[in-house]
């Protein structure tokens, strides 16, 4: 009774790791196959060449918007609704939001994205703009996303989910080989490999 008991117990905990296993690698299949040729594509970096398209634009800002830029601001405080939204039809770059590098003479906006950077700069007193955009390349762009290098809030959390699949992924995997393990004597000994080579690498070639 208690063996029969035993097995039950053991059907139904193997049925709930396969599921969970099987659930958080559907989960994060496609964010780790991105992530793991990210990998190499980071580690190559130096030898991936990639030529930067710098594209620059000017204009004019509203004269009735020239009120809302001179006045008085707080260090780092976003551009007024209003002439941001004119920026943003005269060079097609969007600065709401974001923090301003104010001086006397222009007010400065910083947009980076992955891969590539971009910039504002409003004259105060005539309301011209300039702006410039860089674009590395799309190599660059994932490269980017991998780090989650200014890739706003909603990537962040993206990352933070994803992560905490692989986590499900690798600890139930874990369990399934310890399950599994009578049947594949070779189980243990390649898994301490995994372990013990980064370690080794670590300690021999790393200082």
């Amino acid at each position: 009774m208690a063996t029969k008991r035993k097995r039950k117990w053991r059907s139904w905990w193997l049925k709930q790791l396969h599921s969970w296993h099987w659930i958080s690698a559907a989960l994060s299949l496609t964010a780790m196959l991105l992530f793991a040729i990210t990998g190499i594509t980071l580690n190559h970096a130096a030898t991936i060449g990639a030529k930067p398209v710098v594209v620059e634009k000017s204009g004019m800002l509203p004269a009735s918007l020239l009120h809302g830029l001179n006045a008085q601001h707080a260090p780092d405080a976003p551009l007024p609704a209003s002439v941001a939204k004119g920026v943003a039809a005269v060079v097609g770059l969007d600065p709401v939001g974001k923090p301003v590098e104010w001086s006397d003479t222009d007010a400065y906006v910083a947009l980076p994205r992955p891969g590539g950077d971009a910039w504002v700069s409003i004259a105060r007193s005539t309301g011209r703009i300039t702006a410039e955009t860089t674009d590395r390349g799309w190599i660059s762009y994932l490269n980017d996303l991998h780090k989650g290098r200014n890739a706003g809030a909603a990537w962040f959390w993206f990352i933070d989910v994803f992560a905490g699949a692989c986590i499900l992924f690798t600890l139930t995997g874990l369990l399934l080989l310890q399950l599994h393990a009578r049947h594949r004597p070779s189980t243990w000994p390649i898994v301490i490999a995994g372990l013990v080579l980064p370690v080794l690498l670590a300690v021999l070639f790393i200082h």
